[in-house]
């Protein structure tokens, strides 16, 4: 009796485990298509959540009517092979998926919610119906029905407590999220035995055993790319599921070289060798950094990616001091690795997150600029006045503060929130420059009465022919700020929402 008891208390534990690590492991197999967003997060989620709820409803009643633990352990290997099979369905699925939301102009919401249903509803909901039904197991008396339900609960949540550390510390980082898919429905499949074997019957043995086997012997496949097919015929020569997001690097027939983030819709660096100027808005960032007083001497990046901006500077500017802050270490190294960002006596890298790497600087910038936007995952504690209010006190008498706005083509609401609230600690020293379809740069001086056309005007009669032409382009395009936006705080700031009604509104 009482290895029936351990036996379906350790069921009952590995379940939580693979329901929460499972979780964490949909999340990562959906960022490349749709990103990382709070918004994606919820989505999954309330998925979970829902299946769950079906799953403990359904599983009750299965369980009054059939109180049997080999039709428990049933339920729970067919639960384990379908979780085995998320990955592997998700690979067709998910570009079909985006491409459905592009047709159908439907944001970000309802596509991951699509996505995420789609792939794990159906086990989870399995899942789901675990505990009641070893509830109803446990029980013996009326009198034990409150311990036994207590104790299995306790066990559940400290199972799920395990899976949770263990898919987001470990496992995704070190064998990637389909070989943890794999390993939380092995270790599922494997608690059933206790309860499929049977000492009559050799055939009972089998099921029990094969499904394990097999699910173990996935794990051996080669997970591959996992964004192998891009648009313009480029090949992926380098990928990986980092800490914080799936991160590939494409090359090009050309030798160019492009590397791109979670969903995919937009590059975050770019190299040609022996060029240094994109024709992309990384001109615009180091362009915008001359049109304070002078041009400057220290620079911060925040969100420097694979070092694009750092390296420009490293050309053009050897002199200045540029601290390039990227929150992932992974990106950071491909920089090195297939970027030729190169250590320079006056670049210096940081891995840290970029508005507490910020709070912690006593050093001062003559200009600081923010590249850590991208669609559809935005900081929002990247927006809000009390972060632009720390950037201003880390600029030099002078500095200017440079933002990339990503947004969707033909949307200003995200400028016109970061205008409003940038005017809080900058007064009406704040311009625009529109680089790009999606692209916007807004500039904030701390001199309220500088005039940043004059000044790069200016600075470009004594910079080189290729960066002052950079520079006189990006002066024609200055204008004051637009005007009309919310002011973001601290403690209330939906970018999400943001911008995934501009998505719609664009659509």
């Amino acid at each position: 009796m009482k290895l029936r008891a351990r036996a379906l208390e350790l069921l009952v534990f590995t379940v939580g485990a693979g329901t929460l690590g499972s979780e964490m492991a949909a999340a990562r197999l959906l960022a490349p298509w749709f990103g990382d967003s709070t918004i994606v997060w919820a989505n999954t989620i309330a998925t979970v959540l829902v299946a769950l709820a079906i799953g403990y409803s359904v599983g009750g009643r299965l369980a009054d009517r059939n109180p049997n633990p080999s039709s428990l352990a049933k339920i729970v290997l067919f639960a384990a092979l379908l979780l085995a099979a998320v990955p592997f369905v998700a690979k067709p699925f998910l570009p079909l998926a985006v491409r459905a939301v592009e047709q159908l102009s439907i944001a970000t919401f309802a596509g991951s919610l699509v996505g995420v249903g789609v792939l794990l509803a159906f086990p989870l909901f399995l899942l789901g119906m675990v505990s009641p039904y070893a509830v109803r197991l446990s029980v013996e008396s009326v009198e034990d029905s409150g311990h036994a339900a207590g104790r299995l609960y306790a066990i559940s949540t400290i199972g799920s407590l395990v899976g949770t550390f263990a898919a987001s510390l470990f496992l995704i980082p070190v064998v990637g999220t389909q070989r943890t898919f794999l390993i939380f429905a092995f270790l599922i499949a494997l608690a059933t035995i206790p309860h499929l074997v049977r000492r009559d019957s050799v055939k009972s043995a089998l099921p029990a055993v094969l499904v394990p086997i097999v699910i173990l012997g996935l794990t051996a496949l080669p997970t591959g790319s996992v964004k192998t097919v891009t648009s313009n015929g480029g090949e992926v020569i380098w990928e990986k599921e980092t800490e914080y997001q799936y991160a590939r690097v494409v090359e090009y027939d050309d030798g160019s070289r492009f590397l791109e983030l979670n969903e995919g819709h937009a590059v975050h660096s770019v190299y040609n060798e022996g060029e240094w100027l994109t024709g992309a808005y990384w001109d615009e960032m180091l362009s915008l950094s001359y049109a304070g007083a002078e041009a400057p001497k220290s620079v911060a990046i925040l969100g420097s990616a694979a070092g694009t901006t750092a390296r420009q500077f490293g050309h053009f500017a050897p002199e200045t001091r540029v601290d390039a802050v990227e929150i992932d270490e992974d990106v950071t190294k491909v920089g090195q690795e297939l970027f030729d960002l190169e250590d320079q006596p006056n670049l210096h890298l940081h891995t840290a997150d970029a508005r507490p790497w910020l709070q912690k600087q006593t050093r001062k910038y003559d200009a600081i600029m923010v590249d850590a936007y991208h669609q559809p995952y935005i900081p929002f504690y990247l927006t809000t006045k009390e972060f632009f209010a720390l950037a201003k006190d880390h600029l030099n008498p002078g500095g200017v503060l440079v933002v990339n706005s990503a947004h969707p083509e033909g949307s200003t609401a995200l400028e016109k929130v970061l205008t409003a609230t940038l005017r809080t600690s900058f007064g009406d020293a704040v311009w625009r420059s529109d680089s790009g379809s999606t692209n916007t740069h807004l500039i904030a001086t701390v001199d309220p009465d500088a005039d940043p056309v004059a000044s790069l005007t200016a600075t470009a009669e004594s910079q080189p022919a290729e960066l002052a032409g950079a520079l006189t382009d990006s002066a024609s395009r200055l204008e004051p700020g637009i005007r009309g936006g919310t002011v973001y705080t601290d403690d209330v700031a939906p970018v999400e929402w943001l911008t995934d009604l501009s998505l719609l509104e664009v659509a």
